[in-house]
């Protein structure tokens, strides 16, 4: 997907290319792979905006993985969180006794984290880090400890290589930031005001 592709007109600008993502990601699975060595942890991916980088960055550690997916749900269709997290897909396995990597898009105010991290620690895991392709520490209002980023982000809305405005840019293969003309439009069908940066 070339630059004047359809998704691309949507971006106000874009901040990590496909290859600076790729970079960084083989970069973080070396790390992974450093610091769990002889161990054999469970990754956990966290839908839906996790999925592409979760797969890009499982096949660059190089481990006996085991692999499990949660859901949850605090933005719907908005820009901004609703602050209350819901818990859409639980895992299918047991995790007591095991060394556990959480997997995020983004991590933002840290409130679903936060939940999910007490949740799973509260099921007897062994250990619990958190791995986010980007974090945007100034929206952080639940304390939490991010052990891997790969980028961290200005305070604006992304969407791209899994991150969505409303179930769309998903696709795109950059992380690029959305036009507010975008999402002003979309929350003014709604009958919503747009939200402030």
């Amino acid at each position: 997907m070339n630059h004047d592709a359809l998704l691309f007109q949507d971006l106000e600008s874009v901040l990590y290319t496909r290859e600076q993502l790729q970079t960084s990601i083989a970069e973080m699975g070396k790390r992974i792979t450093r610091d769990y060595q002889g161990k054999s942890p469970v990754m956990v991916c966290i839908l839906k905006g996790a999925s592409l980088f979760f797969c890009d960055l499982i096949r660059e550690i190089d481990l006996p993985l085991e692999i499990d997916f949660m859901a949850t749900s605090s933005y719907g269709s908005s820009t901004i969180s609703s602050g209350e997290v819901k818990l859409i897909k639980d895992l299918d396995r047991s995790i007591h006794g095991r060394d556990v990597l959480l997997v995020e898009d983004i991590v933002d105010t840290g409130m679903t984290l936060n939940y999910l991290k007490k949740i799973l620690m509260g099921r007897g895991a062994a250990s619990l880090r958190i791995v986010t392709l980007l974090d945007k520490p100034s929206r952080r209002v639940a304390p939490l400890t991010v052990d891997y980023i790969c980028f961290e982000v200005p305070d604006a809305f992304v969407v791209g290589y899994g991150l969505d405005f409303d179930e769309k840019y998903r696709n795109l293969p950059e992380v690029g930031i959305l036009s507010p003309r975008v999402y002003a439009a979309a929350e003014k069908e709604k009958g919503a005001e747009a939200p402030h940066s």
